[in-house]
């Protein structure tokens, strides 16, 4: 299965262009999916449909207030015991209202079920929300589990048939039976939902207006991809307006939208990252037959998967040198301003333009201590020397 996950910044045409991408897919003969969890203008609304006029393509806005209800059913009746021993009076469903980062998780939870063998999809294609917010949410599958492992750490959970003895010796509650069952279970669906998130066929389209608000999207958007390990496949130049008008503003507006495209396509050579253009149709797309006409590319079935960019980080080992080993993070589009660098034990915390991410460290960097860092050629590089009263002699 193919997962084309489609953001950009606001404006910019993401759920017109996650559309004709959907529908370009479903007309080469794939089955496809358009999964949105956006509240404005649906891809319903888009392809004046749910998309069914066309042949093997659906289209699903996710109901995040349904899944938040559902999700809070399902918790209340798992803690019914422990409700009745405090005396709390269950929520009815009629008064639950969705959290804020609910519209986050029912996103996971739709992913997670896309993936499904039986649900028989080629492609996917998710019509994510702005990006730094589609970020966030691509980014909470890892972070929570993390989360996890601190709160209910696995040598806590390997000792719950001891709980009652260690209960008696540290005179203190252990928790529930339920809790770690909890645990686990949420574990679970963390990981099938970071597992679709970081396949090999799962990549990432960033639409934008040529122009210099969108030349300032691709720079932060690149950083942020490069940071959380997405790759990104293509940008999507949007609302191009044609060559040559005999209309002097229209010819002014094309002349800058052309010239900043060229720009975009000579940072992005060599990267493995390829530019599509959707032109202008001098109207606001609306049916299958309009968003033909943008021709969009959809994902080729017969190209080899790209999956997640390479591991964030490589190590180099230079024996005899007095910081010994450098550690690569590919950050493109980063700035030093931008950029900020944490040693926590284990694990170094790396802000870059905004995003942040918590990356543990491998294992011979751990005996460690960091000699320096510096930001070079669109990649920072951190340094570290051995620890003397870690490192074996």
């Amino acid at each position: 299965m193919r997962t084309v996950l489609v953001t950009g910044p606001g404006g910019a045409g993401r759920t017109t262009a996650a559309a004709a991408t959907a529908v370009s897919a479903a007309r080469q003969g794939a089955r496809t999916l358009l999964l949105s969890t956006d509240r404005g203008a649906s891809p319903a609304a888009v392809l004046d449909g749910d998309g069914t006029a066309v042949p093997g393509l659906r289209a699903h806005r996710i109901d995040t207030q349904a899944t938040f209800r559902a999700d809070a059913r399902d918790v209340q009746s798992r803690l019914g015991s422990l409700l009745d021993l405090l005396g709390a009076e269950p929520l009815d469903p009629e008064e639950l209202t969705e959290l804020p980062g609910a519209d986050s998780l029912a996103l996971l939870r739709a992913l997670r079920e896309s993936a499904d063998g039986s649900a028989g999809w080629d492609v996917v294609v998710v019509d994510l929300p702005a990006t730094p917010a589609a970020l966030a949410a691509l980014a909470l599958p890892e972070q929570l589990r993390r989360y996890l492992r601190r709160l209910v750490p696995a040598q806590r959970q390997a000792a719950r048939a001891l709980r009652p003895v260690l209960a008696q010796l540290a005179g203190v509650p252990m928790p529930a039976q339920w809790a770690y069952e909890a645990a686990e279970r949420i574990d679970r669906e963390l990981a099938a939902a970071q597992a679709v998130i970081e396949a090999a066929g799962t990549t990432v389209r960033l639409v934008v207006e040529p122009g210099a608000a969108g030349a300032e999207a691709v720079r932060t958007a690149r950083t942020g991809l490069a940071l959380f390990g997405h790759r990104l496949e293509a940008v999507v130049a949007n609302r191009l307006l044609p060559d040559h008008s005999p209309d002097p503003w229209l010819a002014e507006l094309s002349g800058v939208q052309h010239k900043e495209l060229a720009a975009l396509r000579s940072e992005l050579a060599g990267t493995g990252t390829a530019v599509h253009e959707l032109p202008h149709l001098g109207r606001e797309p609306r049916g299958t037959d309009d968003l033909s006409a943008l021709g969009a590319v959809p994902p080729d079935p017969e190209a080899e998967p790209g999956g997640r960019a390479a591991e964030p980080w490589s190590v180099t080992d230079q024996p005899g040198a007095e910081d010994r080993f450098r550690w690569r993070l590919p950050l493109p589009g980063a700035t030093r301003e931008g950029l900020g660098l944490v040693r926590r034990g284990d694990e170094l915390v790396v802000d870059a333009e905004g995003f942040r991410r918590i990356l543990p460290l491998p294992s011979a960097l751990r005996r460690c201590t960091v000699d320096g860092a510096a930001l070079r050629d669109g990649a920072l590089e951190v340094r570290f020397a051995p620890d003397p009263d870690l490192w074996p002699r």
